[in-house]
């Protein structure tokens, strides 16, 4: 994820050290687009090692992040996440507080760096096993009620529509509310609950020295939220099914529907969808891929706005998600 805090090694280590982590070394992170993170070398690493993550949330506040911890550690028996550290001061009244420290009312977490790597391509059974997973958090996560107490509020995504469909191309535009206008006719009573919201492959880990790949992670829980679990599905197929493309082939977008059977069997193996959630899920397709559209033409506006800039700031293609939205409904 991209760095836009810069801290000194004596911040580092002061913070580590709240933690018990005996800092020898920070490395920043460049992948993702929201907070800045580095890996953490201890005075036991080599050189090249490392064994904790250090994430400052430069937009969620630290009452969110707090939600976050908790949420996670709610998972860490159940599924592959990087629970948490624990302040040594914590007393042991609240673990999403007892994980949080601060910087310019600015959030702070260390876990444990997972082991394995993100995937560069994904199978029909890497679809499966991710299917299962988030059956698996999407039940587990019933337990922490009311669940609203436990997500962070939804993006106000209406207003950004608003704002970026007034530059868009007219064919553009028309596309985005066409979806918006089908996902407002979708059943209000479609089963909910805590979810994910931004199951990427690069929001996960695997091991691939065996046959099958195996998940080893879990990441960035930052946009946990109370929302349709259809939703959640959909976002997660749409970067799980899809092959997406570079510069050099024209920056294609090619969704497969095979891995997507497959991702819907293993998710239906630990929660079996209602009728009216497979009905939604074309329309539910297409409505998340506009929403990491907007999510990316967004993230462009704050960083033009803000005056970011330079090599540590990664900006995903918005373009993509547009051509994953067309193609979605051009099938619905």
């Amino acid at each position: 994820m991209s760095v836009y805090t810069h801290l000194s090694d004596d911040e580092f280590f002061a913070f580590c050290g709240l933690y018990g982590v005996p800092f020898k070394k920070a490395t920043p992170i460049t992948q993702g687009i929201k907070n800045s993170n580095w890996f953490i070398s201890t005075d036991s690493d080599a050189d090249d090692d490392f064994s904790y993550v250090f994430t400052l949330y430069e937009e969620r506040v630290p009452a969110d992040i707090i939600k976050m911890a908790t949420v996670m550690h709610a998972l860490k028996d159940k599924l592959p996440i990087a629970s948490p550290l624990i302040k040594k001061t914590a007393k042991g009244q609240n673990i999403g507080e007892d994980c949080v420290m601060r910087y310019e009312n600015k959030a702070i977490l260390v876990v444990p760096k997972l082991a394995g790597s993100h995937p560069s391509a994904t199978d029909e059974p890497m679809c499966f096993e991710m299917g299962c997973a988030l059956a698996i958090l999407h039940q587990t996560l019933q337990t922490l009620q009311p669940a609203e107490e436990y997500g962070v509020p939804l993006y106000d995504w209406a207003r950004v529509k608003e704002r970026e469909t007034g530059f868009m191309p007219a064919d553009e535009a028309k596309l985005m509310n066409d979806i918006w206008d089908a996902y407002a006719k979708l059943p209000t009573d479609l089963p909910k609950g805590l979810c994910h919201l931004d199951m990427f492959t690069d929001n996960t880990l695997w091991d691939f020295s065996g046959d099958m790949p195996r998940l080893t992670g879990l990441l960035d829980f930052t946009e946990v939220s109370v929302e349709h679990y259809v939703m959640d599905i959909a976002i997660t197929i749409n970067d799980f099914c899809t092959t997406w493309g570079n510069a050099s082939d024209g920056e294609s977008v090619n969704f497969n529907t095979d891995k997507m059977n497959a991702f819907i069997k293993g998710y239906e193996s630990i929660r079996p969808l209602t009728l009216d959630e497979k009905n939604a899920l074309p329309v539910m397709l297409a409505y998340s891929a506009t929403i990491f559209w907007l999510l990316r033409l967004n993230v462009i506006h704050y960083n033009r706005e803000q005056g970011r800039t330079g090599d540590d700031i990664m900006v995903k293609n918005p373009d993509l998600m547009k051509r994953l939205a067309s193609l979605h409904w051009g099938r619905v």
